[in-house]
């Protein structure tokens, strides 16, 4: 294992994350505050939407940027293949994130925009490693 290009890769990656969460913030404001101002939009349907565009964000830069090496062959093929990975597993990261995000504006009674901003920085790492290892792992090199 290759510690310096791992630590590129999680440099690059939190630098990601960031344009990923500014989109998340972005579209969950605009929703909560604009479109979906009942509980269940600011809460629940905001955040969905908001998941859903930093996800496609996030993973066009995994894709194109961070793990372009990982890729031998990019077609709409594997590009599709893995993107349906990518968005399982965030699938499954983001429910830990909401209910996170739940328990925060129970427990700390903050803004959704607060709550969602703490709930996707717990949850940074998990996504990381779920890339690093399993969507975006190491071929085997050919003998």
């Amino acid at each position: 294992m290759n510690l310096y290009k791992t630590l590129v890769r999680l440099v690059e990656f939190s630098a990601s994350s960031l344009l990923g969460t500014l989109v998340d913030t972005l579209v969950v404001w605009l929703c909560s505050h604009f479109w979906l101002t009942s509980y269940v939009g600011e809460y629940i349907i905001s955040p969905v939407i908001s998941f859903e565009c930093a996800v496609f964000t996030n993973f066009v830069m995994a894709y194109r940027v961070i793990w372009r090496d990982r890729i031998p062959n990019k077609t709409r093929r594997t590009f599709m293949g893995r993107f349906l990975a990518y968005n399982l597993s965030c699938t499954g990261v983001f429910l830990i994130k909401m209910g996170l995000l739940l328990l925060i504006q129970r427990w700390l009674k903050l803004d959704v925009v607060w709550c969602n901003l703490i709930a996707v920085c717990i949850t940074g790492g998990i996504n990381f490693l779920i890339n690093e290892r399993i969507i975006f792992r190491k071929c085997k090199e050919k003998e």
